[in-house]
């Protein structure tokens, strides 16, 4: 007779995606994830979690981490996570699991009272693992809004900063992604055609429009629409990155355009670049870089400048073969059904 499987859901609540992952035994064997743009609404997270109903079927253990309580649909953060509690215990089991930082797992009623531990935790849960699991490095997690960049020694986590405020001081959290940054929050101007032109304040492109022309974006990872609502192809994204800089599509060659499009790409190369030097000042300079999350083409380009071996976070972790590639994406979902199966 077959063994009974072990079967624990890990789940990464946040305000723009929700993210679910399967670990059977100890071993990641799904993983999805979903948009829900929480401030438009708490049913958007309802919607997400049921559709992806088929990855936590049947869990035996549920396992939770969070951001979204960070969304402007809630008043603070406390009450993100008092809103968020409650729409978590309203469908799963009481014997849930919220990862709660150093206090590692708590039950949903224990976290109510840890609402400053709870609340963003997700990188601390992919920070633990991978320093279980590569020893010393340098984890970077880009993901579609926010880069974590955090030390590890010796197998344990050796950064200074917690909450947000703190990390965003101290340069492991920084405020850029692989897909929803606009670009006016990259930069202020841009090279065309030899000079240097200021660009329109206005929400006209994302910086996935960027990873489109250059041709380094899985369209499974862009999972929001557009900022003019229109097609998500290489044209689309031209005439939207053209807008920035007061022009149409027309008025350049693609080729023009693909070198504006890599100069914007280099110059959120360097904001990480900048956060990652300060941050890795206390490791070994052998010590690797560990890239999770969507955005690991653009920190194996932060490995190759620092100098420093790059390790996948999608081929350290337990998993099937067919899921790694999602189940890094879904890092922190990944992390907290690894951690909490033990």
């Amino acid at each position: 007779m077959e063994k009974e499987k072990r079967i624990v859901a890990g789940f990464d609540v946040g305000g723009a995606h929700l993210k679910v992952t399967r670990a059977e035994n100890g071993r990641i064997v799904a993983a999805s994830t979903v948009a829900t743009p929480l401030w438009q609404g708490l049913d958007k997270l309802a919607a997400g979690f049921r559709e992806t109903e088929p990855i936590y079927r049947g869990a035996e253990l549920n396992a939770f981490t969070m951001t979204g309580e960070l969304s402007d649909i809630f008043p603070s953060r406390e009450a993100g996570v008092a809103g968020l509690l409650h729409q978590i215990a309203a469908r799963f089991p009481a014997d849930s699991l919220i990862y709660a930082g150093p206090e590692s797992f708590v039950s949903i009623d224990a976290a109510a009272n840890l609402a400053m531990n709870v609340a963003s935790a997700n990188w601390h849960a992919t920070a633990t693992l991978a320093a279980r699991l590569a020893g010393d490095g340098l984890l970077v997690d880009m993901g579609s809004t926010t880069t974590d960049i955090i030390p590890l020694e010796a197998g344990s986590l050796a950064n200074e900063g917690y909450s947000d405020a703190e990390r965003l001081l101290t340069g492991e959290l920084v405020y850029t992604g692989f897909t929803r940054t606009f670009l006016f929050g990259i930069a202020s101007s841009a090279p065309v055609r030899g000079k240097l032109t200021p660009l329109m304040n206005e929400y006209f492109a994302s910086i996935a429009d960027v990873h489109r022309i250059l041709g380094v974006l899985d369209e499974a990872d862009d999972r929001h629409p557009s900022a003019d609502g229109k097609e998500k192809t290489v044209a689309g994204s031209i005439a939207r990155l053209a807008r920035m800089v007061g022009r149409d599509a027309g008025d350049l060659l693609p080729g023009e355009w693909r070198h504006v499009a890599a100069w914007f790409s280099e110059r959120q190369l360097r904001t990480v670049y900048d956060a990652a030097f300060r941050v890795a000042g206390k490791l070994a300079p052998d010590a690797p870089i560990v890239g999770a999350g969507i955005g690991r083409w653009q920190i194996r380009r932060l490995a190759e400048r620092m100098e420093r071996r790059f390790i996948d976070f999608a081929g350290l972790i337990p998993a099937d073969e067919a899921v790694r590639g999602e189940a890094s994406s879904a890092a922190p979902a990944s992390a907290v059904a690894l951690l909490a199966a033990g």
